[in-house]
């Protein structure tokens, strides 16, 4: 049964496009100059960032709300399988007995929101400064209880394949 992300994932994914929204403006303005959009009056200026702030909240707000329902995460009996993706869809099969290792982390937004993310390590992956998004099987929110149950599951998983190769 697929599973959706924890509702703080939301808080996540604003913050993410809206940090996105605004880099990806001020690049417009610095390729194509500054001349072109100021206005001659302070009042207009100030009027057009507010508009242009404004803008890029609501794009924010549409980005979060997509990306949450379409973000998705399932336990099969053999793998994790993981949908994401609003235009280019993207779907990823972790399979158990590639998994070496399961990291929970909880940054500022997620301790405020209450998840956690996971990080789900693989043999034969490349591997990120301090295994970041790199994780072949990441899962940016989940509830602290669901991170923990995760975590156990998978390194009993791990836990019974090196016994049955005898290590």
């Amino acid at each position: 049964m697929k599973k959706q992300l924890h509702p703080g994932a939301k808080w996540l994914f604003r913050i993410r496009g809206f940090f996105s929204g605004l880099l990806l403006g001020l690049g417009f303005l610095w390729v194509f100059g500054w001349l072109l959009f100021l206005p001659s009056s302070p009042v207009a200026f100030f009027g057009s960032i507010i508009a242009y702030l404004i803008i890029i909240v609501i794009i924010a707000e549409i980005y979060a709300r997509m990306s949450y329902t379409r973000w998705f995460y399932e336990f099969s009996e053999d793998n994790l399988k993981l949908e994401r993706g609003i235009i280019w869809k993207g779907y990823s099969n972790v399979p158990y007995e590639r998994v070496q290792n399961v990291d929970i982390r909880r940054g500022i937004i997620a301790r405020l929101s209450g998840f956690s993310e996971v990080y789900i390590q693989t043999a034969g992956y490349g591997a990120a400064p301090k295994g970041g998004a790199f994780s072949e099987g990441y899962i940016p929110a989940v509830s602290i209880e669901e991170a923990e149950h995760t975590r156990d599951f998978l390194m009993k998983k791990i836990s019974k394949r090196g016994r049955r190769q005898g290590l």
